[in-house]
Order: C-alpha cells, then structure tokens, then sequence
C-alpha cells in the first residue's frame, strides 16, 4: 500500500505527459513571433473552416502524445530505392514540363500578383458595406480605366517624343561640338579619346537613310514585340478578374488539401502572406509613381529634353527593386547631358536628394507596413530571383523572402525553443 501510495501509476504518468505535450505545443502558439490570423478579414465559410482546424488542432495534439514514437525501418532497401529513383524522375518530368509552360506560369503569377495587390482595396469596400461582387467591379472597372486613360495620355506623347527625337537627333550632335563642356573635354582628354571621330559615327549613323531603315526594321520589330506585350498584358487582364472574384475560393481549396490537425498554421502564414503581397505590390506602384510624377515635374522645370518619354521610363525602371532608382538616375542624367552639363548635374543631385528622401521617409512609411525584410537578404533575394526569373523574379523575390523569413520565425524557431 505505501508502494502504491509513493508512486504515480502508469495513466497518471500518461496524463502527465499528455498535460505536458499539450501544454507545450499551446505555449508554441502563445509565442510573440507567432501571429495568428484576423478572423475580421475573413469570409464565413474560412473563419468556419479555421475555427474548426484551431479545435483539430489540438485534439492532434492530445493524440500524438499518446503515441510512443515510431521508429523509422528499411525493411526493403530494394523497393526503397525503386521509390527515390522513381521520385526523381517524376521530379525531372515536373521540371520539363514547368521548363515548357514558363510563359504561362509568368503569366499566372503576374496576374496573381495583381489581384493581390487589388483585393486590399477590395476588402476596403467591404467593410464599407459593398458587396463582393460589387466591389470587384468598382476596383476592377477603376483599375482598367486608369490603366486605359494613362495608355491614352501617354502613348500619343511618346510617339510625338519619338518623331521629335528622330528630326533633332542630327541637331543634338551637332550642338554638342559648339557647347563648353565638350571643348573643355576635347582640350583635356583629346590626347586620350577621339572625340571628333565619336561624334563623326554618331552623325553617320543618324544621318544615313539606310541606318534608319535598319532602325525601321527594328522598329517593326519593337512594334511585333509591343503587340505581343499588349496580347500578354490582356491576357493577365483577364486572369486578374478571375483569380480576384474567385480568390478567397482558391484559398479555400488550397487549405482543404492541408490534414485538419495543421490547417490553422497553414491558414495563419497564408493570410499573412497574401496580404504582404498584397500591401508591396501596391507600395511598389505608389512608389514608382511618385518617382515619376515628381521627376517629370523636375525634368520640365529644368529643361531635361522629351520629359515625358523619360517619365514613362523612369517609372518603369522604378518598379525594379535595389537598383531601379539608381538606372531612373542614370537615365535622366544622360538624357540631360545632351541639353548641357548643368542641367545633368542638377537632374542627378535632384535624384540623389530624392533616393535618400525615399529610402528614410517614403519606403518606411508605404513598404515596412507590408514588408519587412533585412537588406542583405533583400540584396540576396532580388538577384536570385532575377537570376531565375528575371525582372518577374526580381519583381517577386522580395514578397517570397519576406514569406519564408515568416515561416521561419513563426514555425521553426518556436520549436526550436522549446526543444
């Protein structure tokens, strides 16, 4: 009896170490890095469907700590290696096939990047007392009529530019021998570099017809590949539509393929994710706008030549992480040295000033609400994203960092801690 007395049995020792697990996996989830969901931005049907996972969960919990750990056997090494042999070639299979769809899959993910960036403003709406359906239509039919009036301002002023380029490209070159600088240049430098000869090839290459029927040939080739941008941008246009109505259905479906027990971590760092997306595809876009807005403004008080033309660049170049601004710099600063030294100068000192005032003031404000990833790795991201995919790469590998920055901290290392 005292032996009794003395000693737990072996269900109170088993209660015991269920109370443990659970307590342990529930202080997991009280973590501070651990950020569950807003269940006020979800629909009915997913606050259902997380509530029901968050209650799996720990019913999960309680049984994994009932079970002893099993022990993992190779009891067959032969039909073991006939599974990783045909793993990897269905593996090798799934990467030619991804190989030949890039296009498509490029299409797909920029499309899914703009219902994300819209569906914030969207949910906006919502919470104004719109409808769904309602609201995808106002911010869609708002999205293609802004798309279609800066299409309408902007091409017709960059044909005109165009043309006008083309009748003053001669008038260029010859206006640069007659400017202070580039005697000044010639009287130091002459020894070194042939001006008089560089700015000869310039006057041929403009001044010869048939270099401009090159130039035309180019130009239709320009034009093919503007057409092909046009079919691409429509046809993200109308994945847009799709994958924004049907959006919170997709992410339905993508959690019903997750085991009941751990759907509610996978909805928490879905919820998460999209709605970074969503907040850096719309900061990137006010941003790049900003810097061209203000830059044209610039570039027409100043005397830069064709300040449209460059602004449309220059915003195109924004979009580009890290290093966008710097080549919008280059850009405008070599557009504006065919004016005169002085106006280059004050164009770059105007986008030094402006960098800073965007990397302190604008950046924290807009991105570091969407967005928070430490600048090595943005360095480290952004050119392996180009690397593999390109500008889309480059364009996407920020948000992707800041997803697997999220798992990590939200994931890992609680466990971590508590082993």
């Amino acid at each position: 009896m005292v032996k009794m007395f003395g000693r737990r049995t072996r269900n109170e020792e088993l209660e015991h170490d269920v109370d443990e697990a659970v307590a342990r996996a529930a202080s997991i989830d009280e973590h501070p890095d651990v950020v569950h969901a807003d269940l006020e931005q979800m629909d009915a049907a997913t606050r259902e469907m997380y509530r029901n996972a968050r209650e799996a969960a720990v019913d999960a919990r309680e049984e994994r700590a009932k079970k002893p750990l099993n022990e993992y056997v190779v009891r067959s090494p032969f039909q073991l290696g006939f599974t990783v042999t045909l793993g990897v070639l269905v593996a090798l299979l799934v990467g030619d096939i991804v190989g030949q769809l890039s296009t498509i899959i490029m299409y797909v993910v920029a499309a899914l990047f703009v219902s994300l960036g819209l569906d914030p403003v969207v949910q906006a709406l919502e919470r104004r007392g719109l409808t769904r359906p309602l609201g995808i239509a106002v911010v869609f039919g708002g999205f293609v009529l802004v798309i279609g009036t800066l299409l309408a301002i902007v091409i017709p002023m960059i044909s005109n530019q165009v043309a006008l380029l083309v009748r003053s490209a001669p008038d260029l070159f010859n206006d640069i021998t007659g400017q202070k600088w580039f005697r000044e240049a010639q009287q130091n430098f002459g020894q070194y570099i042939d001006f008089d000869g560089l700015l000869k090839t310039g006057q041929d290459l403009v001044s010869n017809p048939g270099n401009w029927a090159q130039v035309a040939g180019g130009v239709w080739e320009a034009g093919i590949g503007i057409a092909n941008g046009m079919t691409a941008g429509l046809i993200v246009l109308i994945l847009s539509l799709y994958f924004l109505a049907s959006l919170r259905t997709m992410k339905r479906a993508f959690y019903s393929l997750v085991p009941n027990s751990g759907r509610a971590r996978v909805i928490d760092i879905t919820e998460q994710v999209t709605k970074s997306v969503g907040g850096y595809v719309n900061g990137m876009v006010i941003l790049a706008l900003v810097n061209a807005v203000l830059g044209f403004i610039m570039m027409s008080i100043v005397g830069v030549p064709f300040p449209g033309l460059v602004a449309v660049g220059v915003f195109l170049l924004a979009l580009i992480p890290l290093i966008g601004s710097v080549l919008a710099t280059a850009l405008v600063g070599i557009v504006a040295l065919f004016q005169s030294p002085v106006i280059a100068v004050i164009a770059v000192a105007y986008y030094l000033i402006y960098m800073q005032i965007e990397a302190y003031v604008l950046t924290p404000r807009i991105m570091n609400r969407a967005v928070a990833v430490p600048g090595a790795l943005v360095v480290i991201g952004a050119l392996a994203g180009g690397t593999l995919l390109g500008l889309l790469g480059a364009l996407i590998a920020i948000p992707v960092t800041a997803a697997v920055l999220m798992v990590i901290r939200q994931v890992w290392m609680p466990r971590q801690e508590q082993r």
